[in-house]
């Protein structure tokens, strides 16, 4: 088994698993540390615990409870099988909602409702997608908690006061955006847990807080292309992008041009104007 951290916070942490073991490798006991849900994105294995067995395939959910012990069997596939993790705390765990008991689940089939969040937090931690990943496991949590309850959530009513809230955060993260921003530093900052606080900005303002803060920093980079000389890589870094590859993936995905081409066409307008011409006058 090779384990390996792909974000690490108070509340969740994500790691990648992969794991090599076979039909002629005999199963140990293990202990789970900690609550956690595990996305089978390719393999297969068996799953025993608290005496109950579970037979998981690409697309299940193994759902770990703090101290309830395990075992994996592999008895059906050669090649091993690989996993997306996400362990939560308990604070994070409780603001969730729920019973802890549905934490002693065990395993969820493949399901539409919890496969798409898995899948792209599976393509944001490889790079692929430009999401939060701490939101995407958040969000994935919220919703395994709802259908192994079998409950409903109550839509969120947003009042003047949390209206305020959210406004306040957006204010706090353009004014931050060029520095490692994670949800859950800036739900402490408006003292909220990373769930209730993704919740009431992506509804009062229509994007989750990692939208805007990439957009915070896209506005920047465009206005910094625009009127400023430093080279790409010192604008992708100095606004907030820990990798120039993303920075120019993510604006060209934005503007429709790569950064360079954003600039030349800038200075092209900027000489334009420069110039004194004026369109002529057709009457």
């Amino acid at each position: 088994m090779t384990a390996t951290t792909v974000m690490r916070c108070d509340s969740l942490s994500v790691f990648d698993y992969r794991c090599h073991a076979g039909p002629g490798d005999t199963p140990f006991t293990e202990l789970h540390t900690g609550f956690s849900l595990a996305y089978v994105r390719k393999g297969s294995f068996g799953y025993r615990t608290r005496g109950n067995a579970f037979e998981l395939v690409a697309g299940s959910l193994l759902i770990g409870h703090p101290g309830d012990e395990y075992q994996c069997t592999h008895e059906h596939v050669v090649g091993g099988d690989e996993c997306l993790s996400f362990r939560l705390s308990e604070t994070l765990v409780d603001a969730l909602g729920g019973r802890r008991e549905v934490w002693r689940t065990g395993a969820m089939p493949p399901l539409p409702e919890l496969m798409v969040f898995a899948e792209l937090a599976q393509a944001t931690a490889e790079g692929r997608r430009d999401l939060g990943l701490d939101e995407l496991g958040v969000l994935l949590a919220a919703r395994f908690v709802d259908l192994a309850s079998g409950r409903k959530r109550k839509p969120l009513d947003a009042g003047p006061r949390h209206r305020r809230c959210a406004v306040e955060a957006a204010l706090w993260l353009d004014a931050h955006s060029h520095e490692p921003v994670v949800l859950e530093r800036v739900a402490r900052e408006f003292g909220l847990s990373p769930f209730h606080f993704l919740r009431l900005f992506s509804k009062v303002l229509g994007v989750t807080p990692h939208q805007y803060l990439v957009r915070s920093r896209l506005r920047h980079a465009a206005r910094l292309l625009a009127g400023d000389t430093r080279s790409i890589t010192d604008i992708a870094f100095d606004v907030g992008f820990g990798d120039l590859s993303n920075f120019v993936r993510t604006f060209h995905r934005a503007a429709g041009v790569p950064p360079g081409g954003f600039r030349q066409a800038a200075r092209k307008e900027r000489k334009f104007l420069q110039v004194g011409r004026v369109v002529p006058s057709l009457g």
